[in-house]
C-alpha cells in the first residue's frame, strides 16, 4: 500500500525523468553523422557529370555541416553504378549493409525506377531499417504518378513540368514552325517526345512535328547522321531532353554541319555541353531548369567559390534543396530516423535559392519556379562563364511553380 505523499513524489520524479529523457531524445540528432549514399555513374561517357555532382554534394555538405536546422553532420558515401540499373541494385544492398539509410541518385530514370521499386520492397521486408530515396534529377513523371512510392522524394522538376514551362515559352515564339524531336532511347527521352507533342498540339497547333528519332543512351560518339536527318526534315527547331555526352556531342555535330536552327534543351548547363557549344549557338540554344548560371546573391557566391576550388561549375542545385529540406525535416521530426523524417518531408515548405519550394504531399514532387535561359556572350550583367567559354546562360523568363505544376495520378500507399 502506497503512502500518498511518497507516491506523489515518485510520480513527480518519474515525470521529471521522462521530461529529461524526452528532451534528450528531442535533440538526439544534434551532432549526429548522417550518411548519404550517392549511387550514380562515376565512370564511362557520363562519368564527368557524376564526378561534378559528387563534388557538388561534398562541397555543399561541408557548408551545411557548419550550420543546419538539425545540427547534424552529412557524410557523402559514393558508389559508381556505371549507369546500370542492375549494378545500382547491388550497390543499394551494399549501402544498406553499411547501415546507410538515405540514398541519392539522379542520372537516368531507368535506374531511378529500379531503385524506387527496390527500396519500397526493402522497407516492407525490413521494418526498423527503412531507407529514404532522395532523387535529385531523374525526371520521368511515372516516378511521381503511376509508380509513385512513399519512400521516394523528387527535388528536380519532372519532364512534364519542364515541358509545360518550355511550351508556354515556345507558344510566343512565332519563328518556331517546324520541330524535330531527338531524344535518348529510354524512359526520359520517350517522355520528352510524348509531352512535347501533346503540349504543342494544345498551345500551338500550327507547329508541325517534322521528325522524331531516338538513339541509344550514352553510346553514340558521332551525331552527324542524326543532324543530317534534322536538316533534311526542314526543322527550324530541335527539342531534346539529351544530357551529358549525348547533348555535348549532338550540339558539336550540329555546329560542324552548319545547322542554324534553335535548340530547346533540358541540360545545356551540364558538364561538357558549354565547351561543345563554344561561341556557337548564341541566341539559339535555350534551357529549361530550376536554376541557371547567374542566380545572383548567395547562390552566385557559392558558384564562384566552387569554381575557384574545383575549376568546375556548380549546376546541380537540387543538392542544395536536398540538404536544406532534409536537415529541416530532421529538425522538425527531432530525429534522423527515416520513418519520422519521411513523414516530416511531406508537405514541407522552405525558402530556397529559387523562392519558396514545397514538397507536395500527394506525390512527393517538389513544386518550384522554373527558368528559361538562352546561351549568349557573358557580359557585365551576366558575367558567369562556364568552362571558360566566354559564354553563359542568361534568364529570359521565369515561371512560378503554379504555371509549371502538373497534376498527379499518384495513389500514395502510406506505411501503417
Amino acid at each position: 500500500m502506497f503512502d500518498f505523499p511518497s507516491f506523489r513524489s515518485i510520480a513527480r520524479a518519474a515525470a521529471l525523468t521522462a521530461l529529461v529523457a524526452g528532451a534528450a531524445t528531442a535533440h538526439a540528432q544534434k551532432g549526429e553523422t548522417v550518411k548519404l549514399a550517392y549511387i550514380d555513374a562515376l565512370s564511362g561517357l557520363m562519368g564527368p557529370v557524376g564526378q561534378n555532382q559528387v563534388k557538388t554534394f561534398q562541397f555543399l555538405a561541408e557548408k551545411f555541416n557548419k550550420s543546419n536546422p538539425a545540427g547534424v553532420k552529412f557524410q557523402i558515401v559514393t558508389f559508381d553504378n556505371k549507369l546500370s540499373p542492375a549494378e545500382s541494385l547491388n550497390l543499394l544492398k551494399a549501402a544498406a549493409d553499411q547501415g546507410i539509410r538515405y540514398v541519392m541518385q539522379g542520372n537516368g530514370s531507368s535506374v531511378a525506377l529500379a531503385l524506387s521499386d527496390a527500396i519500397a520492397k526493402h522497407n516492407e521486408r525490413n521494418p526498423g531499417k527503412e531507407i529514404v530515396y532522395l532523387n535529385y534529377s531523374a525526371v520521368d513523371p511515372d516516378l511521381t504518378n503511376s509508380k509513385c512510392s512513399y519512400w521516394h522524394f523528387r527535388f528536380d522538376a519532372d519532364t512534364s513540368m519542364k515541358m509545360e514551362a518550355l511550351t508556354t515559352f515556345i507558344k510566343d515564339q512565332p519563328d518556331v514552325k517546324k520541330v524535330f524531336l531527338l531524344n535518348q532511347n529510354y524512359a526520359h527521352g520517350h517522355q520528352v517526345a510524348k509531352y512535347a507533342k501533346e503540349m504543342l498540339a494544345r498551345k500551338r497547333p500550327d507547329i508541325q512535328v517534322v521528325g522524331e528519332d531516338l538513339h541509344p543512351l550514352a553510346q553514340v560518339r558521332d551525331f552527324a547522321p542524326y543532324v543530317a536527318k534534322v536538316k533534311a526534315s526542314g526543322a527550324d527547331t530541335v527539342i531534346t531532353g539529351n544530357w551529358g555526352s549525348d547533348l555535348a556531342l549532338l550540339v558539336k555535330a550540329a555546329n560542324e554541319a552548319g545547322y542554324n536552327g534553335k535548340f530547346f534543351t533540358y541540360y545545356t548547363g551540364v558538364t561538357g555541353t558549354p565547351t561543345a557549344l563554344g561561341q556557337g549557338g548564341a541566341g539559339r540554344v535555350y534551357q529549361v531548369a530550376y536554376s541557371h548560371y547567374n542566380m545572383g546573391g548567395d547562390t552566385q557566391k557559392l558558384a564562384d567559390e566552387f569554381k575557384a576550388k574545383f575549376n568546375d561549375d556548380l549546376y546541380t542545385l537540387s543538392a542544395d534543396h536536398i540538404l536544406l529540406m532534409l536537415s529541416q525535416a530532421m529538425a522538425n521530426a527531432k530525429s534522423t530516423d527515416p520513418v519520422k523524417v519521411a513523414a516530416a518531408l511531406e508537405g514541407l515548405t522552405v525558402k530556397s535559392f529559387n523562392g519558396e519550394v514545397t514538397m507536395r504531399k500527394t506525390d512527393h514532387q517538389l513544386q518550384q519556379a522554373l527558368y528559361i535561359s538562352v546561351w549568349q556572350k557573358a557580359d557585365a550583367k551576366y558575367p558567369y562563364s562556364p568552362e571558360g567559354t566566354g559564354m553563359t546562360l542568361v534568364p529570359v523568363k521565369q515561371y512560378e511553380s503554379y504555371v509549371s505544376s502538373t497534376p498527379t495520378s499518384c495513389q500514395m500507399k502510406r506505411p501503417g
